[in-house]
């Protein structure tokens, strides 16, 4: 096929097209990556933004909050309004919400809505989606947009601290802010490709002229050629571009060898720099070295004082025994040791008797150790499965694993024995000391309130019946 056009104008043309063909092939390319790569970040936003939020609340503290009566609980108004707070941060969120999975149910727990739309505790959520059942083991979030009674919503799940798979916290973003967001990326897509046609005009102008230049000079030079004018000497100017183009002929053998040196130098001063390049390379890595001396030193002494913390977050500062709290921990153990096993336990609740007076008669320091000795007295009365925690001023609380209620009754004489036995060197001092003891044992339909109110039910009937004996729970 002719096409009849100056030679200029073809590469204006040809030029023009092939820098729209390839800017718009890679602003496409470009452009459906980084919509795609929005999505992902959206995505990653939401899933990664709830694991976050979810280390700041505790299942445990969720399970007394089952209707819409306990909205009033401290529980719940704390965690709606931490739930609020972390909405109005960033615009993006239309809600946050806790839900708990009961069987193949999934119902609400908190809701972060401010509208009569908030869904209260207990209220089913009806749709079944894969993504959110899926939160409830790991972080996830949706693949697409799905819509329920609250609108339409791209969501963010994952699991709360000590949920074992039952709780989860889920970040809803509204469908329309994602479309916001791409149609602002689409608006940028089409400013890109006009800025790009202008420039593809404005460069294939530049193309076509650059090349159109050098042959019109070449032209002259063959029409001088032709006229037989060979013995013409291109050192001469003859004040037009074709003086231009022999000069710079006859400057070539010289450039070439300038262009040599310049390479042999600009290969040393390369050399150069790449040996000092290796000097700091080694500087560096002996410092990063050094740096992760530290950094190790550090994480150690980080996890010794996490250590520490821990133990002294489980002891009782006074008498190093367990504290109320670690006990606590154990009985659920043992509860669900029951459960799956049926293996019994005891415990004992056990109180000093008349302690006030020895403070009273004798200081706060000299109970004190009395307090921390008669806890030795208790480690050694007792095997060493069992379990010995200061629950409370002179009270103290001794689990028995796997004991029945006429082990826990033999148990308990042994150490009140040895406590009544017992003399205490306070100085020049000797006391002595009784303890009246309530057994209990856990036993099926239980709880462990219930265990333990009749431990309490039972010291307290020792009390009344004149101190330093054992009283056991039948019921």
């Amino acid at each position: 096929m002719k096409i009849d056009l100056p030679i200029k104008r073809k590469l204006f043309f040809s030029h023009f097209l092939a820098v729209i063909l390839v800017s718009g092939s890679i602003g496409s390319f470009f452009y459906l990556n980084a919509a795609d790569s929005l999505i992902n970040n959206l995505q990653d936003r939401l899933k990664y933004s709830a694991a976050l939020i979810s280390q700041a609340v505790d299942a445990r503290s969720l399970e007394t909050i089952q209707t819409k009566s306990d909205t009033v609980q401290p529980e719940y108004q704390e965690y709606l309004d931490m739930l609020r707070t972390f909405r109005k941060t960033n615009p993006d969120i239309a809600y946050l919400y806790l839900m708990r999975r009961v069987g193949e149910k999934v119902v609400f727990v908190i809701d972060s809505d401010d509208t009569s739309g908030q869904a209260m505790p207990g209220q089913e959520y009806k749709q079944r989606i894969q993504s959110l059942m899926e939160g409830f083991l790991w972080p996830s979030v949706d693949r697409e947009i799905y819509t329920d009674q609250w609108g339409s919503f791209m969501s963010g799940y994952a699991p709360i601290k000590n949920s074992e798979g039952r709780y989860l916290i889920g970040i809803d973003m509204r469908a329309t802010e994602v479309k916001n967001k791409l149609r602002n990326l689409r608006i940028s897509g089409i400013i890109s490709l006009l800025v790009s046609v202008i420039l593809a005009f404005l460069f294939s102008r530049f193309l076509s002229r650059h090349f159109t230049t050098p042959i019109q000079l070449l032209v002259l030079r063959c029409s001088s050629i032709a006229k037989g004018r060979l013995d013409e000497r291109i050192e001469f100017r003859t004040g037009d571009e074709i003086d231009g183009l022999f000069a710079a002929v006859n400057d070539m053998s010289a450039n070439l060898n300038t262009s040599q040196e310049k390479n042999r130098q600009a290969e040393e001063a390369l050399r150069r720099s790449r040996d000092e390049l290796e000097i700091r390379v080694i500087d560096r890595t002996k410092d990063l070295q050094e740096l992760n001396e530290k950094l190790m030193q550090e994480i150690f002494e980080r996890k010794r004082v996490e250590e520490k913390l821990a133990l002294a977050a489980t002891t009782d500062p006074l008498t190093e025994l367990m504290n109320r709290r670690a006990m606590l921990e154990q009985l659920k153990y043992h509860q669900a040791r029951y459960n799956r096993n049926n293996l019994p336990f005891v415990i004992l609740l056990l109180d000093l008797d008349n302690f006030k007076d020895i403070n009273d008669t004798h200081g706060h320091d000299v109970g004190d150790y009395i307090l921390k000795d008669v806890g030795v007295q208790l480690h050694r009365s007792t095997r060493s499965q069992d379990l010995v925690s200061r629950w409370g001023g002179e009270e103290f609380l001794i689990l028995l694993p796997d004991t029945d209620l006429n082990g826990g009754r033999v148990a308990a004489e042994k150490v009140r024995a040895q406590i009544a036995d017992q003399v205490f060197s306070v100085g020049q001092k000797q006391l002595t000391l009784t303890i009246s003891i309530g057994v209990s044992e856990y036993g099926e339909g239980k709880t462990l309130e219930r265990c333990i109110k009749n431990a309490d039910t039972a010291l307290y009937e020792a009390k009344r019946q004149g101190r330093n004996r054992v009283v056991v729970s039948e019921n």
